[in-house]
């Protein structure tokens, strides 16, 4: 607890007075990428690295934020305009607007932020932004939520404030996830199940590329979702029910989607096998079918990089130098892609020496040492006590 004890000091300095802390994780998808926003299925843990805040209540209607990554504070009123630019602090502007769209008494704040997710990864450093944010200005202002009307709110945040538009399951998992667990999240019904992952028998191991998401990514995120919003259009000619890409399968689809453009038959292909590959993973998981589930996780890659189009020469090196190494049943790339960490399912017993092989040999071919660790599913947001 030095560290907290370090933050705890630290906003003695900037702010005066002693804070409550709290805290959000970060996430890893073992599988169902880029379905969140489709209504699809996704298969997450909620990973052993969180977002701090120190927070205290203030007496008018200001925010006051520290961020230590960003080494920059910013002050201003909780019912300032929406602003014009991209800023890390919109993400917490954001959550304090949405909060009070839904209703939530919010309170004016001294916020000191911490996180050790990192960012530009693929690990929903964001969204362990805004729950923990979230969390304290609930908190601090004697406001009740629940946790899934929280994610609602957090997503609402990022869709319509930050202008990121994002689907549920990041939100979802930093404020639901369970030690121990993996989370079958159904976006379209938010209805969870929770899964055991038998740690004693394999390892999750997250590989960070060091190539960072951009500005130029997220429009490309958001092209996606666009062109999956077109296939749906055209789904909706012969099949007029169709809500969504989950509403269906490709082999439903398939024979009347050749004469598409080629680049939406490719994004519609990807999502309707991804949902498809995400409940086998959930049957060979409950079965402890580690094998299946690590070459579901490789299918899964395969598809991102041919027919979503969202993997990177970085992120394909990097699956194709662990499914090298000794231990390795399945891996791909996590998050929107273009660019931070590959996930790893591999055996417990080769785990350490699985990480150590794989960062040295990345170093080797890319002249970049990378971050690899092995993650634990944890619990999701709380207030440290």
């Amino acid at each position: 607890m030095a560290a907290l004890a370090e933050l705890r000091n630290k906003f003695g300095e900037l702010f005066g007075g002693d804070p409550r802390i709290f805290r959000a994780p970060g996430r890893v998808n073992l599988i169902g990428e880029h379905v969140d926003y489709n209504e699809g299925l996704v298969l997450p843990i909620a990973i052993d690295r969180d977002c701090f805040v120190c927070a205290r209540s203030r007496g008018d209607r200001r925010l006051r934020i520290h961020s230590e990554q960003m080494q920059e504070t910013i002050e201003s009123a909780l019912d300032a305009p929406r602003p014009s630019q991209h800023h890390w602090s919109n993400y917490i502007r954001g959550v304090a607007w949405a909060l009070r769209e839904a209703g939530q008494r919010v309170a004016g704040a001294d916020l000191l932020i911490s996180n050790d997710v990192p960012m530009g990864a693929g690990l929903s450093s964001s969204a362990a932004l805004e729950v923990s944010c979230g969390l304290a200005l609930l908190k601090i202002a004697d406001a009740e939520m629940d946790f899934v009307a929280l994610a609602q709110a957090c997503q609402r945040a990022e869709d319509e404030f930050v202008g990121m538009h994002c689907g549920i399951m990041d939100q979802l998992t930093a404020c639901c996830a369970r030690r121990g667990h993996v989370m079958l999240i159904d976006c379209r019904t938010l209805a969870t199940e929770m899964e055991p992952l038998d740690e004693s028998q394999v390892a999750v191991v997250v590989a960070n590329t060091m190539v960072k998401h951009t500005l130029a990514a997220s429009s490309e995120y958001n092209r996606r979702r666009e062109e999956c919003e077109e296939a749906v259009e055209r789904i909706r000619i012969e099949r007029p029910g169709a809500r969504a890409l989950r509403d269906v399968t490709w082999t439903e689809i398939e024979k009347f989607a050749s004469s598409w453009p080629e680049n939406i038959r490719r994004r519609a292909r990807h999502v309707t096998t991804e949902i498809a590959r995400v409940r086998a993973a959930a049957a060979a998981l409950r079965k402890r079918d580690f094998v299946a589930l690590g070459h579901l996780m490789t299918q899964s890659h395969k598809s991102l990089d041919e027919d979503y189009e969202v993997s990177s020469p970085e992120l394909n090196l990097m699956v194709r130098l662990a499914a090298a190494l000794p231990g390795f049943l399945g891996g791909r790339m996590t998050g929107a892609g273009f660019g931070g960490c590959t996930v790893n399912l591999v055996r417990a017993n080769a785990a350490a020496d699985f990480a150590e092989a794989l960062s040295k040999s990345y170093k080797d071919h890319r002249g970049i040492l990378p971050d690899v660790y092995i993650c634990h599913a944890s619990d999701g947001a709380a207030e440290i006590t």
